[in-house]
């Protein structure tokens, strides 16, 4: 029921008007930043386009509009591009635009020049390029400006002046109510007066078949002889009368594009028949079209009520769109008995192959996803399906299998009317048996999905998985059962491979290049003839076709590619047509490209198709491509922006700051990608990658000398010329030259304080490393002279015991002595004993040693106490060696009580107090 329901319901929608068509731009007023409505659009001479729009004058570089507002802010309705003016026309002004050194367009009058009051309450409605003057046209007034001597010649009119013409080399203007003037010798002249100029308006004069031609706004096309009109006899002359045209213009080629007020656009050629016609069902985006402009690559845009559509009219790559949704994504096409058969996810549809105009056909019973489509010895058309496989004759649907999911269908070697097809579960056999066509069975042994496969004449099978692998195996002669299932290992399994036999050889691609298979390995392995002509990072779908002319088609990120062998030497040559993926919109591994006739192919996309010329894109490599500056500027701390003269060299301090470029390659083409690569001499001398990216920013670069290139690549084909930028970064001025002389300055400065430092430094380590040998010299004097005074003190205490020690001993044989009963005879002894006893050598022999050691006491003594008499001064001197009075007795030759009594006695001659040390006060000394 719901497949019947959705047949019913496509048998409403169709018939789908199918008409292939050149490729459109879509520019909406959110995209260019304007109003709505467009009047008016010229071209520069570096391409750049231009546009007067209700909110003033657009700009158009390829990649980025800049919007300009009127200078009036009144609606801009006329624009001219004359040599490096752009001028233009708007409510009670008209003047032109020019570059300055940054780039920006500036503005300046030509209406104020006019005399007071000579143009008020006036619109300018177009303007013409006529020799050395500038034609503005007004609703009364034609002003003629003359560029050399900036003079203005004024033709004015009382009726409404509706459109001025440039034909050959003469001006015609249609006047309302009047009819057709022509400017003869400076003054206008009455050429025609026809009813039909005098009740409809003129849209457009054009120069045909050596006559002019009039195209009216509801009345069609009119010769002018000998200033009567002539209908154009032709059959569309009717078509045209029922269109309300509003703006016209003829291509290059001789034929005519016509823009209409609620029909779109049609296109006619040199004999008026009408070739295509384009509306807002078919891609324009808008049905009113207000002006018509053809640029110097030949394409035509049209100002719409609301938009800017550009229409590559000559491109080799023609458009069917299905904007409605009938069609769907295309997965198989195939040309059979002069028919195209689109098969889609939403069912089988055909048309015939020769008309341009007809609709495309639903074949009941194929509601749903079709798979493949297969063309058997041009005899019968078989559907793999979702719901199964069938078979198309005489445009009906006829199941001849109702397993689930057909994906496709091949030849078994020799066996001319035997398929093997691959299904969701396997593989199966088709029979062709009393001339139908019939499901046979279920081969055994594999029942993996099988949407990629093979045979080679050994009847060798190969099957691709995309997620398990490759597989090879062996049909037997029943063609019943496999064997021999082998899994490649040596292949790299993955989504979008794909498997396909092409010049006898079962080629296999991955993301790492092409394999074959060799029959004597049994095993895959890289051709490197075709793997070379790929480029890796391009890759994107490993999906590969064969159209019946032999070539070997490829998908990639950038291209469509065929490989063919080179007559000559058999080798294989790859020919990339510049269709990136993002652009033909198709599916993913399920790429389709069909061979229709000639050279022209049809490619399956997710909204319809393309037909592509192949000799057409050879032209199109006749092409010449420049690449511009659009903006050059770098923004500040302060977030603020300044712009620069690309033509000038740029020097920019040091801060942390952005430099930006906006470059751009004024290129049109719906089907082609332009990328650009860069490079920054300064920083990095390699081109960067290739990008789609129209601008660049550095920041914070640091101080050097820099020159930024960049180049740009459209489709295939590279700029002729690079654009380069040179700029320099100051140093910042803590490494400026001033600072650098400072810094040196200092340096030498703070090298001579160093060195005063380090002489003085050194100097002082010096003293003290003298001072310190001094104090070592005097420490080792010291040394040596405690040494002496030691060995003086011990001869003074060595001489000091043996005087004590002689005279105990005298003093105790004096003793002895006297105890003897015969004293006359010890008498001499004793006196004997006396005198060594009081024997003044000892004290010098003393006095001596003791000076020795302590030379300076006896004199600071004497000094400080002069009345002290020699004895008090030995007695002192034993003092000071710290001797008891015991000690003392004996060198004084006294009694130990007479040597307290002598302390005493010494103590009052020192006017010492009682609670005063003796010895103390003598150490002092």
């Amino acid at each position: 029921m719901k497949h019947i329901f959705i047949t019913f319901l496509l048998l409403i929608i169709l018939p789908l008007y199918a008409q292939e068509l050149p490729p459109i731009e879509n520019y909406t007023p959110s995209d260019y930043g304007g109003d709505n409505q467009n009047w008016m659009i010229s071209q520069s001479k570096n391409k750049f386009i231009y546009v007067a729009n209700n909110k003033g004058l657009l700009e158009f570089n390829g990649s980025i509009w800049t919007s300009y507002p009127s200078p009036n802010n009144s609606v801009m309705r006329a624009v001219k591009v004359i040599g490096d003016r752009i001028y233009t026309g708007c409510y009670e002004e008209f003047g032109y635009w020019e570059k300055d050194t940054l780039g920006e367009l500036i503005y300046k009058s030509l209406s104020k020049n006019l005399e007071k009051n000579s143009f008020i309450d006036n619109q300018i409605w177009n303007i013409i390029d006529y020799n050395e003057w500038v034609l503005f046209q007004s609703g009364h007034v034609l002003y003629f400006y003359n560029k050399t001597n900036e003079t203005f010649k004024i033709i004015t009119s009382k009726s409404i002046i509706y459109k001025v013409f440039l034909v050959g080399n003469h001006i015609y203007y249609h006047v309302a109510n009047k009819g057709i003037y022509r400017i003869v010798d400076g003054v206008p002249k009455l050429i025609c007066n026809d009813a039909v100029v005098l009740n409809d308006r003129v849209i457009n004069i054009f120069e045909h078949e050596n006559r002019l031609l009039l195209l009216t706004r509801s009345s069609g096309f009119y010769f002018l002889e000998n200033e009567k009109l002539m209908s154009w006899d032709i059959k569309n002359q009717n078509v045209l009368k029922s269109y309300n045209v509003f703006s016209s213009i003829q291509l290059k080629d001789g034929s005519f594009l016509i823009g209409t007020i609620s029909n779109g656009v049609f296109k006619m050629d040199t004999k008026g028949e009408i070739e295509y016609s384009i509306n807002q069902k078919k891609g324009l985006g808008n049905n009113t079209v207000l002006t018509l402009f053809e640029d110097n690559n030949y394409n035509v845009w049209a100002g719409l009520d609301n938009g800017i559509n550009c229409i590559n009219i000559t491109s080799p790559i023609k458009t069917f769109i299905d904007y409605e949704g009938v069609l769907g994504t295309v997965y198989s096409t195939v040309i059979f008995n002069n028919h195209l058969y689109v098969g889609t996810n939403q069912g089988l549809f055909y048309k015939k192959l020769t008309s341009k105009n007809e609709t495309f056909s639903f074949i009941n019973g194929t509601a749903g996803q079709v798979w493949s489509l297969y063309n058997h010895n041009n005899k019968n058309l078989i559907c793999g399906h979702h719901l199964g496989t069938f078979l198309i004759k005489d445009n009906n649907a006829i199941k001849i299998s109702s397993v689930l999911g057909a994906w496709n269908f091949k030849k078994i070697p020799n066996q001319d009317n035997v398929l093997l097809q691959g299904n969701y579960s396997g593989l199966y056999l088709l029979k062709k048996e009393n001339n139908t066509w019939k499901l046979s069975h279920k081969i055994s042994g594999f029942s993996n999905s099988a949407r990629f496969f093979e045979i080679n004449q050994s009847n060798q099978i190969f099957v691709n998985h995309e997620y398990k692998g490759l597989y090879s195996m062996d049909l037997n002669n029943l063609h019943d059962k496999v064997t021999n299932v082998k899994l490649h290992e040596e292949v790299p399994a993955g989504k979008s491979t794909s498997l396909i036999s092409y010049r006898s050889k079962i080629l296999y691609e991955a993301n790492e290049g092409i394999y074959s298979f060799d029959k004597n390995s049994n095993l895959f392995t890289k051709d490197t003839l075709i793997s070379n002509l790929l480029i890796p990072s391009d890759y994107s779908s490993g999906k590969m076709e064969i159209d019946n002319t032999g070539k070997l088609w490829l998908f990639s990120k950038s291209n469509i590619s065929f490989i063919k062998n080179n007559d000559l030497t058999n080798t294989p040559e790859i020919t990339n047509i510049p269709i990136p993926s993002h652009l033909r919109a198709g599916v993913l591994g399920f790429e389709n490209i069909q061979h229709i006739q000639n050279d022209i192919y049809v490619l399956g996309t997710s909204n319809g198709y393309l037909t592509l010329d192949l000799p057409e894109f050879e032209t199109e490599k006749n092409k010449k491509y420049y690449i511009y500056f659009n903006t050059v500027s770098i923004k500040n701390l302060d977030e603020s922006f300044e712009f620069l003269s690309p033509s000038k060299n740029g020097v920019f301090e040091h801060k942390k700051s952005t430099l930006s470029f906006n470059y751009a390659v004024p290129q049109y083409d719906k089907y082609l990608d332009v990328k650009y690569q860069y490079r920054l001499n300064g920083q990095v001398d390699k081109w960067s990658k290739w990008t789609d990216k129209s601008s660049m920013q550095f920041e914070n670069l640091s101080f050097g000398d820099y020159v930024f290139e960049v180049k740009a690549k459209v489709g295939n084909q590279e700029t002729q010329n690079i654009i380069s930028y040179a700029f320099k970064i100051n140093r910042p001025w803590y490494i400026s030259n001033l600072a650098i002389l400072s810094y040196l300055i200092l340096l030498i400065f703070i090298g001579f304080l160093v060195h005063k430092a380090y002489k003085f430094y050194y100097a002082k380590i010096l003293k003290h490393e003298q001072i310190n040998n001094e104090k070592t010299i005097i420490q080792i004097q010291n040394e040596k002279l405690n040494q002496d005074i030691e060995s003086k003190n011990r001869e003074l205490v060595i001489s000091t015991m043996s005087i004590i020690k002689k005279n105990e001993l005298l003093s105790k044989i004096k003793k002895e002595l006297k105890k003897s009963k015969t004293k006359k005879d010890l008498g001499d002894a004793i006196n004997l004993i006396d005198d060594n006893l009081n024997n003044n050598k000892d004290w010098k022999f003393f006095k001596q040693a003791f000076n020795n050691a302590d030379k300076d006491f006896l004199d600071k003594i004497k000094a400080s106490h002069p009345d002290l008499t020699p004895n008090d001064l030995k007695f002192c001197a034993y003092l000071r060696l710290n001797l008891s009075s015991k000690e003392i007795a004996p060198l004084l030759n006294i009694s130990t009580k007479s040597v307290e009594t002598k302390r005493y006695r010494l103590r009052k001659r020192l006017n010492l107090s009682h609670n005063e040390s003796l010895v103390n006060y003598i150490l002092k000394f």
